[in-house]
């Protein structure tokens, strides 16, 4: 295995597919579903743990970036199995503004397929796969990128977006 791998279930989504609906609490414990966006693409950004350095350059790169996705019409959900405190926290300390939601029982983190292997060095272990999608406003996959890197990959996603 090469120093960062991953092995991921059975679920591989590519653009075209419906985008599998969830319902989940965002870190005020308030519910949000994916229906809530219909008519509107929405950026999926998922993440492995808050606070930990690349989530949190990737959830600031969001947020950097969110007055210009918005204009296009944009909006950005960003997920991970971190506790209703643990995102709450994120997001205060990092001004995030945009709704992080809680799937500690991994109900969207598993229909996307991206709970899987990782190996870091010498160490594996199972986490989140860092990925995003964007749903179109039909509820169609438009774009999907797995294992992605934190760094540069906002701007990935604003090139291929035209924002």
């Amino acid at each position: 295995m090469t120093d960062n791998a991953y092995s991921f279930g059975s679920v591989v989504l590519a653009p075209g597919d419906v985008a599998p609906p969830f319902t989940l609490p965002d870190a005020d414990g308030n519910p949000v579903s994916l229906a809530d966006y219909a008519g509107r693409r929405v950026v999926l950004f998922f993440y492995p743990k808050a606070a930990t350095p690349g989530c949190t350059t990737e959830a600031c790169d969001f947020r950097d970036s969110l007055a210009s996705l918005q204009a296009a019409g944009v909006d950005v959900l960003g997920l991970s199995p971190d506790p209703l405190e643990d995102l709450r926290a994120f997001r205060d300390q990092h001004a995030l503004t945009y709704p992080l939601l809680s799937d500690p029982g991994r109900e969207a983190i598993d229909a996307y397929g991206l709970w899987g292997e990782r190996t870091y060095g010498d160490r594996t272990f199972i986490t989140t796969i860092r990925s995003t999608f964007v749903v179109g406003p039909d509820g169609r996959l438009e774009h999907a990128w797995y294992e992605v890197k934190a760094d540069g990959h906002v701007a990935d996603v604003r090139t291929a977006l035209g924002v």
